[in-house]
């Protein structure tokens, strides 16, 4: 299990970052701290791999608690939960160790999908046997890439699509992938079809539904 401390300030946003966490498999929550002090405190005693950090906290910035951190030798990650847009503190956050930014309001598909990248990129291990296995590790954290999808479709839907169909070695129907993800069947059909047509799936034919004579369809990852 990857065990994280969350660190946000607001009470009601503290519960509900602790509830998305617990909701992602390979995920607990080792303890919550809402102020700086608090952290520093929960780290002295408690063995924590990821902080899910709010970087406005009221007794100083978080990116101070992080440099506290590093210092004293704390090797945490870290995925920054926090409402700042300043990329020059996101390029600090980088230099200390921040693998993700997630800015607020977010939805809990969001932090799912950086939970779950965190986590595959975390389990890459051994030596990498060439340049392309390294892009891959490293890839593992990024998202995509909004302006290279069509309108009205996200990145981390995307993602959540992408990892359903994954995880389904025998295929997904889009009703299936729709009610696994809390979507409509049709946006999940979309999402499906973009993954055909950028050559990440295919889709194949469905036949012998008993009453149902029309043709239906299934998708299934590409695993060239």
């Amino acid at each position: 299990m990857i065990r994280v401390l969350v660190v946000e300030d607001d009470p009601v946003a503290a519960d509900a970052h602790q509830l998305y966490v617990g909701r992602v498999p390979g995920f607990e929550v080792a303890a919550v701290a809402h102020s700086r002090a608090e952290a520093v405190r929960a780290l002295e005693r408690t063995e924590v791999d990821l902080l899910l950090l709010d970087l406005y906290l009221p007794d100083g910035h978080g990116l101070q608690l992080l440099r506290s951190l590093r210092a004293a030798g704390h090797g945490a990650d870290v995925i920054a939960v926090t409402s700042a847009r300043d990329l020059a503190v996101v390029r600090e956050g980088v230099s200390l160790g921040v693998v993700q930014y997630v800015l607020k309001p977010f939805t809990y598909p969001t932090l799912r999908d950086r939970l779950v990248r965190y986590a595959e990129f975390r389990a890459a291990a051994g030596e990498a046997s060439g340049q392309e296995e390294v892009d891959r590790a490293l890839g593992a954290l990024r998202v995509s890439d909004p302006a290279t999808l069509p309108k009205g479709l996200s990145g981390p839907t995307l993602e959540a699509v992408t990892r359903a169909l994954r995880e389904a070695p025998d295929g997904v129907t889009a009703a299936a992938a729709g009610e696994e993800l809390g979507i409509s069947r049709i946006t999940a059909r979309r999402y499906l079809e973009h993954l055909v047509t950028v050559g990440r799936a295919v889709r194949r034919p469905s036949y012998g539904q008993v009453g149902r004579p029309e043709l239906h369809y299934h998708w299934v990852a590409e695993t060239r």
